[in-house]
């Protein structure tokens, strides 16, 4: 018997079909894709997986910067508290907010002891008003003034009481980058003089329009001396509170 392959029948249909591009069958596949293409596609495929990488490893950084400050910070609040070093952050963070809470109280107790319009401003300022109590039927006058700081500031003071009888009963004085405030609670006639208050000619209204008057004059005359030299020097600002009970 012939082979197969030998077959005219064969032959011919081996040649159709060879001659249409079908082989063993299958048909016969054009690649598209060159070798330069193929190329190209892995060189942005691994720069990509570079970048990838930047970015991963950059972000591992800036996370290690991150929990270094975190743990610096924790640290300092372990020394200000005086905690142990082995302190977990919970307790410390509790232990943080009772010891802002206990700082606020104080601020508020503190606040409370000294009087808020006692912080000198810019401008000069003078005040004398009357106040509602007294003592062994004389009125207390309080006298409130801000200006310039200055080494002889006290001294005028008293030279503005003794002429008016006024004696000082107590005085609060506090300064600020080179200003000061004074409020002066005084009390009018001397102690010798009790027995003449209903008669005395110098009424109430007089002496603290009279002690206006004088303080205003002081004031100005002080304010003046210092522009002499030009704008005041910008000293330090410093914060000193003097009480001085009378």
């Amino acid at each position: 018997m012939q082979p197969a392959e030998n077959s005219p029948e064969l032959s011919s249909l081996y040649q159709f079909l060879a001659g249409n591009g079908y082989t063993r069958g299958f048909p016969a596949v054009q690649s598209h894709c060159g070798s330069t293409e193929v190329v190209e596609f892995s060189d942005h495929h691994r720069k990509a997986e570079g970048r990838a990488f930047a970015a991963s490893e950059n972000h591992k950084e800036a996370e290690r910067r991150r929990r270094e400050r975190i743990n610096g910070h924790l640290d300092k609040l372990r020394a200000l508290l005086l905690c142990n070093s082995k302190t977990d952050k919970a307790s410390l963070l509790a232990k943080v907010v009772e010891r802002v809470r206990e700082l606020k109280q104080q601020t508020s107790e503190i606040m409370q002891l000294y009087d808020q319009t006692l912080i000198p401003s810019e401008s000069d300022e003078i005040a004398v008003m009357q106040s509602h109590d007294s003592i062994n039927g004389k009125t207390i006058v309080r006298a409130s003034l801000c200006c310039e700081d200055r080494v002889d500031l006290i001294p005028d003071l008293i030279e503005v009481l003794k002429p008016l009888g006024l004696r000082p009963l107590r005085a609060e004085m506090v300064t600020l980058g080179g200003r000061i405030k004074n409020v002066i609670h005084v009390l009018g006639g001397d102690d010798d003089d009790d027995d003449q208050n209903q008669t005395t000619t110098t009424t109430v209204d007089e002496t603290t329009s009279c002690l206006k008057d004088a303080l205003e004059t002081m004031v100005f005359r002080s304010s003046g001396a210092s522009c002499v030299g030009g704008e005041r020097s910008k000293r330090r600002r410093m914060f000193d509170h003097q009480r001085i009970m009378g």
